[in-house]
């Protein structure tokens, strides 16, 4: 795929050793760019008779990152060469039209409030070419001078003013102040990062593919023959990416579950599992799939209206199938209507989760239970959920029936002395927290000074995700002390269409944040809107950007 760099520059992908022969064809670009491009030099290896044969040398190439050269292992039998030329093996950059032995990982990534998703990489190479017609033309670039070394080496270099370079550390600040976008190695992803999806591939996803990703640098090693080897030869390790899936974990975040009033009319009239039919797959691919879900279950729920004299909801066991279909691994209990039909009632709901598997947390079968943590290995990721409601001590309440208790089910009071002894504890054990709170409703999009307090409390406990589970209508985000803040996310299956002023419920949020190697490495934003009483789907183009302009505009950016 960087063979379409050369359609719109005049050299072709090259790497520096001293010589300057031509490419074997089993290295060979593509025959579009060769057709029109200086040709790959590979070093000619200098083989000079001796009568006892000389121990196999490597070369690696200079340019090659710190992180690969400094994972190298060579054995005793294997020499270091300086010269590439006589050197028994070559370890460098090659093309996507060559035999990789593995492949760097790179991403296009721009400050998070970006409305961009996603770029071809056609128009990326006509901007590195310096075509005014690229849609990316006047895009500056930054990087750090390692992976414009290792750029450089691998294609034609950039036209001149496209790219600027940096120390490591000043990228993110500067692509902030400037609104610049940047390539950076896969591991130098954060949070206040968005990643730009590039022909369809990014490396946040389950279901990236290497050899489809135009920015996944082609690592070469070649024999003395200068000929591809596809697997190492004895007494040689190298990392053969900066990327293993293995290590990935994805959890998609969730808002308002409530299957009462217009939804439960819906699912009776459509069917159970109505709601879930667009963004149900997509819930249930997530490594960790949450749900806040309200309501407790109980058999002696009547059938459903649209308007009921009060706010005093159930659901029927029947419509746990709707969650069945989501595969959920998590569900918190955080909502001011878990306790609406009493003990028994809450007892019975948590017996139907405990059936199935599914942990719960923010509310429990007494206080203690609804205070601990679910703790989740996964890919070698520990994430912990905790949560909490702050209903009653918003509102003065005393006594408080939506609390558990030492002996009665119900949510976990917000205890912050508490909790900023708890998250620390669960970080020293290595858990990356996600907390979740049921906090004051507010209707409007900007996230009003209680909430902008206490969630900045928990994120400054160490918080790596501090999300909002009570809005309807959804709200801003912060970044603060390394934590991604989602003040409400709206509602996942809840009867607000229309129902709010200028119909700010009908949108919401999935919030899909992803974990690699023990480190939060930020969140994906999936705006859906609903169209009707029960049903969600994705936004268009057009509705995500113009929700998302709203949004960002909301948290200040």
């Amino acid at each position: 795929m960087l063979g379409l760099f050369l359609l719109t520059s005049c050299n072709a992908p090259v790497v520096q050793p001293t010589s300057t022969a031509t490419l074997p064809a089993s290295a060979a670009v593509s025959p579009t760019a060769a057709a029109t491009s200086t040709p790959t030099a590979i070093p000619t290896p200098v083989v000079e008779p001796s009568a006892t044969p000389a121990p196999p040398t490597l070369y690696i190439a200079p340019y090659l990152p710190v992180e690969l050269r400094a994972g190298i292992a060579v054995s005793a039998a294997i020499q270091q060469a300086e010269n590439d030329a006589t050197a028994t093996y070559w370890l460098g950059v090659g093309s996507h039209t060559s035999t990789p032995i593995g492949h760097w990982i790179y991403a296009l990534v721009a400050p998070f409030p970006t409305i961009t998703e996603e770029v071809s990489f056609s128009d990326l190479a006509q901007a590195w070419a310096g075509n005014p017609e690229s849609p990316l033309a006047g895009q500056t670039l930054l990087m750090d001078q390692a992976t414009l070394d290792l750029f450089t080496a691998w294609m034609a270099g950039p036209v001149e003013g496209l790219v600027r370079t940096l120390p490591a550390d000043q990228i993110l600040d500067e692509a902030w102040s400037s609104s610049a976008w940047a390539i950076i190695p896969f591991e130098a992803i954060e949070p206040r990062w968005k990643v730009i999806t590039v022909d369809g591939q990014s490396p946040l996803h389950a279901d990236f593919d290497p050899l489809a990703y135009p920015l996944a640098v082609p690592i070469l090693l070649l024999d003395e023959l200068r000929q591809d080897m596809t697997s190492l030869p004895q007494g040689l390790s190298l990392p053969l990416s900066n990327r293993d899936p293995n290590r990935l974990t994805s959890v998609a975040l969730t808002g308002v579950t409530a299957l009462v009033r217009g939804t439960a009319v819906w699912m009776e009239r459509y069917g159970i599992t109505y709601p879930a039919e667009d963004v149900g797959p997509l819930l249930a691919s997530a490594d960790i799939t949450h749900i806040s879900n309200e309501i407790p279950f109980t058999p002696e729920c009547p059938f459903p209206v649209l308007q009921p004299s009060e706010l005093v909801f159930c659901s029927s066991p029947s419509y746990i199938e709707l969650l069945d279909t989501l595969s959920p691994e998590v569900i918190e209990l955080t909502g001011d209507h878990f306790g609406d039909w009493g003990a028994e009632a809450m007892h019975y709901t948590l017996d139907l989760y405990t059936e199935r598997n599914w942990p719960v947390y923010g509310g429990g079968a007494n206080s203690e239970a609804a205070r601990s943590p679910v703790l989740i290995e996964h890919n070698g990721n520990r994430i912990a959920f905790l949560g909490c409601n702050i209903g009653c001590q918003v509102k003065n309440e005393v006594p408080c029936d939506e609390y558990a208790t030492p002996n009665l089910p119900g949510a976990a009071t917000c205890d912050f002395d508490w909790l900023e002894t708890e998250i620390p504890r669960l970080r020293a054990e290595g858990y990356q927290v996600v907390f979740t709170f049921q906090h004051k409703e507010y209707y409007s999009y900007q996230a009003q000074p209680d909430l902008v307090r206490d969630f900045g409390r928990v994120a400054a406990a160490g918080a790596a995700v501090v999300s909002g589970s009570q809005s309807h209508q959804p709200h801003g985000m912060a970044f603060e002390n390394g934590a991604f803040i989602h003040y409400g996310l709206g509602n996942l299956f809840f009867d607000q269409y229309h129902y709010c002023a200028n119909f700010a419920c009908d949108n919401g949020f999935i919030d899909w944040h992803i974990f690699y190697d023990g480190r939060y490495l930020g969140v994906e934003l999936i705006p859906i809107h609903f169209i009707d009483l029960a049903r969600p789907r994705l936004m268009t183009p057009a509705e995500r950007a113009a929700f998302l302009e709203l949004i960002f505009e909301a948290s200040g950016w």
